[in-house]
């Protein structure tokens, strides 16, 4: 009787031991934020997002817009820029992509890495770093003087440090501090290096619909030709594995070092200026238990 008395006090007490443990193991874990932007990109330029690893995104994105010649319709609009990329988690912080469009011939690649995540709790840094560097290859047929047609030439490089905040809920906002050298010039004496900064916000309206918009504003613009700071307004749907983005934009390209450096429309209801963009992100899981923790995750919402 004794011997049993002795076991269950045992017993007892390791449980609690255990429950004390666990419950200071919790308030010791990082509570990090979680969907800052829910996808990786805002409209047309990347989040601080990154996909869980062994995630493999399908990326296809439309500008449709019209331009001022009334005999130039076809099938309701008369320019259509479809860019079609790939892109893979390598692990939960790094990812990379490639893609090619066809109205400006340019095929990129990218490397993002998330390198701060904001935290839920005081401690630990209150916002979200990524880093992300892009390269474009310009393959177009290019008749430019002061161009040295060479592979070399025809390459162009974008630098970005993403700075992002979740707010509460529903608001976050993003910074993108960007450098551009472009390896293509209208003019010996122009420079081919310029200095942006990025503004991305995003308001959510229900589970699976927010609403976002974002602005660059180039320091040095090219001086060549008129051009633009790109701006887009637009609705996120999530729907299951895959992500709908429509919105309005004066950015016909989809190229990072495109549509901030050589945006040539502004932002108004007159054609060719204003252009409706579509993007269509289709997840395939390659590790199923990421797929079974999300399920879980939603079915908790």
């Amino acid at each position: 009787m004794l011997a049993l008395l002795a076991f269950a006090f045992t017993a007892e007490a390791q449980k609690g031991l255990l429950d004390i443990l666990e419950k200071e193991q919790k308030d010791t874990l990082p509570q990090y934020t979680s969907a800052t932007f829910k996808t990786t990109r805002i409209t047309y330029g990347h989040s601080v997002e990154t996909r869980k690893k062994g995630i493999l995104e399908v990326f296809v994105a439309n500008r449709f817009w019209n331009t001022p010649e009334l005999r130039s319709q076809k099938f309701g609009v008369d320019k259509i820029n479809v860019r079609i990329a790939l892109e893979y988690a390598w692990s939960d912080r790094l990812s990379t992509g490639f893609g090619g469009s066809t109205w400006d011939g340019l095929f990129d690649g990218y490397l993002k890495y998330r390198l701060i995540r904001q935290r839920n709790d005081s401690k630990g840094v209150p916002f979200n770093i990524t880093i992300f560097q892009n390269a474009s290859y310009n393959s177009s047929a290019l008749n430019l003087p002061y161009f040295n047609d060479s592979f070399s030439g025809r390459l162009s490089y974008t630098s970005q440090i993403l700075l992002a905040r979740k707010f509460n809920s529903k608001f976050s906002l993003q910074l993108a501090p960007t450098f551009v050298h472009k390896g293509l010039g209208g003019d010996s004496g122009e420079t081919k290096n310029h200095f942006a900064l990025g503004f991305g916000g995003r308001y959510k309206l229900s589970n699976h619909v927010s609403l976002v918009s974002e602005y660059y504003t180039v320091f040095n613009p090219i001086e060549s030709t008129d051009t633009y700071g790109p701006f887009g307004l637009g609705v996120n749907w999530e729907i299951g594995d895959v992500m709908l983005q429509f919105m309005l934009t004066n950015a016909p390209s989809m190229v990072e070092d495109s549509f901030i450096t050589r945006t040539r429309n502004n932002f108004n209801f007159k054609n060719p200026n204003l252009n409706f963009g579509f993007n269509f992100t289709y997840i395939i899981h390659f590790n199923r238990k990421l797929k079974g923790l999300k399920q879980i995750n939603t079915s908790k919402r």
